[in-house]
């Protein structure tokens, strides 16, 4: 089983990045082992960090990759993934 997993995914929920979303990132990455790393362009942040993420000022239609280092990591992945993709549950 690999200890390193990675994707690139696109924000696709109307406000980005932005306060909420970045709370229910980060509560999703500290439930698991693994570190997890969002990158953007040249910036990138720990996904467990609130203010990191939103630090990365990620907008509506901006690709971020993301990674994964650890014991869970293609689970971590799996489940980031989803989040975004699912638009951080947003309706908007």
């Amino acid at each position: 089983m690999s200890d390193f997993a990675e994707a690139t995914v696109t924000i696709v929920n109307k406000m980005g990045l932005h306060a909420r979303p970045a709370s229910q990132l980060a509560k999703l990455a500290a439930g698991f082992t693994s570190v997890i790393t969002v990158h953007q362009g040249d910036k990138q942040a720990d996904a467990a960090s609130v203010l990191g993420l939103l630090m990365l000022e990620s907008c509506q239609g901006k690709s971020v990759r993301v990674e994964t280092q650890g014991p869970d990591a293609q689970a971590a992945l799996d489940a980031v993934v989803e989040l975004i993709s699912q638009k951080f549950n947003e309706e908007v």
